[in-house]
């Protein structure tokens, strides 16, 4: 059956929350409906106020359901990668029958194995956020996929398992209920972000991707499809527009707007005879900057930002990779970020800008990488993470919930309508017992 329906990406940032209602179809995602609001009660991509957070989220849901035209209920849920950790998992389980026979495999087992492979001992603070499985192995045939339907009698699951601090994953979802919201998945931010920034080579070879974001800067090593390590620097657009501020003596709200309008990354492409008016504070007239000195401004704490990533990345080789620095994020849209970076990491870089109208603007990668992430996960990966979260449903694509609702619906009528024929043929004297059953089935 073809994949297809409405999915929801909610991306809670430390600067804006945007929420994309799309619709998939044909393997195609097109964006029906878009939501941006300024983000509130957070602090570097964690949640330091519910309410204040709340409010803002239910706000960026109005916007899009206006645009799109339904009513938002269920939506993927980005999480931060602060404090994230990856480690392989391995487990094992028998699933032969009660005589020591061979069976058929099923769903059960596949959660049996998956839990299997999370027994492990976590510090109170910590939980589970993610598990993706990279191989099953019946009966010692390694390289299996998805094992439902064939038969065994031992199975193991090798893959991996993120954990994170339990606060952000409470929170977080504390926020997305009080708004009146079901997480329809969730998952690691840079892992969703992937799906749309990484080309299919990129993602096999191995390639550094970097999420210039407003509270903060992730980086993420991704290499076989899969994601092997990240990094999160506590300094991001913010501290660009913080040191504008200071430096020029103006407002933060000022700063921010000369930063989006005259700002680039690299001083040396900043036109060296352009001057704008900036509003200084205690005086009376606007004061005139060139340029230049703005640029040099910001190219000085990006450089501080990209010259920490770097050591990182060189600790671990990460730069070798074929693939180079991708850079997205909304920092990303400074002019002169990809040649500043280039000259820093010494490798190619390329910048991801999306390009689905209407957000053709670095700042709505990640959620456009939530949407794809949800479009694209395969049932064997929804089915491992019923072991993480019971609740199936929460990891079904809309459309798939609602196919499978309307045939539970079909079964039960064909039920209800097979029960009744009996109950008639069965004469008069059955017929208090026939509205009995028909009204507690209806």
């Amino acid at each position: 059956m073809e994949k297809s329906g409405i999915f929801v990406g909610l991306d809670i940032g430390t600067t804006s929350i945007k929420v994309i209602v799309a619709e998939y179809l044909k393997n195609q995602i097109n964006i029906i409906g878009v939501g941006s609001e300024l983000a509130d009660g957070l602090n570097r991509g964690v949640v330091v106020d519910i309410d204040r957070a709340v409010q803002a989220i239910k706000k960026a849901v109005a916007q899009a359901e206006e645009k799109a035209n339904l009513e938002i209920k269920k939506v993927q849920v980005g999480l931060p990668a602060n404090l994230l950790e990856i480690e392989p998992c391995n487990g094992m389980v028998a699933v032969s029958n009660h005589d020591g026979s061979a069976k058929e495999i099923n769903e059960d087992d596949v959660i049996r194995v998956t839990k299997a492979a999370l027994t492990q001992q976590l510090p109170p603070e910590r939980e589970v956020v993610d598990v993706i499985p990279d191989e099953f192995i019946v009966d010692g045939f390694d390289g299996i996929k998805d094992p439902r339907g064939m038969v065994g009698i031992r199975l193991e699951m090798k893959g991996v398992v993120y954990t994170g601090p339990k606060t952000i994953l409470h929170n977080t979802l504390r926020c997305v209920e009080r708004a009146g919201l079901q997480p329809s998945g969730v998952v690691v931010a840079p892992l969703a972000l992937t799906s749309a920034a990484l080309s299919d080579g990129e993602q096999d070879f191995g390639s550094i991707l970097i999420d210039l974001g407003g509270g903060q800067t992730t980086v993420a090593v991704i290499h076989d499809h899969k994601l092997k390590y990240t990094y999160v620097d506590q300094e991001g657009g913010q501290f660009v527009t913080k040191d504008i501020s200071i430096v020029l003596n103006t407002s933060v709200a000022n700063a921010e707007k000369i930063k989006r309008n005259y700002g680039y990354a690299d001083s040396t492409l900043a036109p060296q005879d352009e001057k704008f008016p900036v509003e200084v504070v205690g005086q009376a007239e606007p004061v005139e900057i060139s340029s230049e000195y703005l640029a040099e401004i910001i190219e000085a704490r990006l450089t501080q930002i990209f010259n920490r990533l770097k050591r990182v990345l060189d600790d671990i080789s990460a730069l070798k990779l074929p693939g180079g620095v991708i850079i997205t994020g909304g920092q990303a849209a400074l002019p002169g970020v990809k040649e500043l970076a280039a000259e820093i990491f010494d490798t190619n870089v390329r910048l991801f800008i999306p390009q689905q109208m209407g957000l053709r603007h670095p700042s709505f990668s990640q959620v456009i990488g939530q949407v794809e992430y949800g479009c694209h996960l395969s049932e064997i990966e929804k089915i491992v993470k019923m072991a993480v979260f019971p609740d199936f449903k929460q990891f079904m694509p809309i459309a798939e919930l609602a196919n499978i609702e309307t045939q539970t619906n079909q079964i039960n009528k064909q039920s209800i309508e097979e029960k009744k024929n009996k109950k008639e043929k069965s004469g008069n004297r059955f017929e208090g017992i026939k509205n009995f059953f028909s009204t507690f089935f209806d």
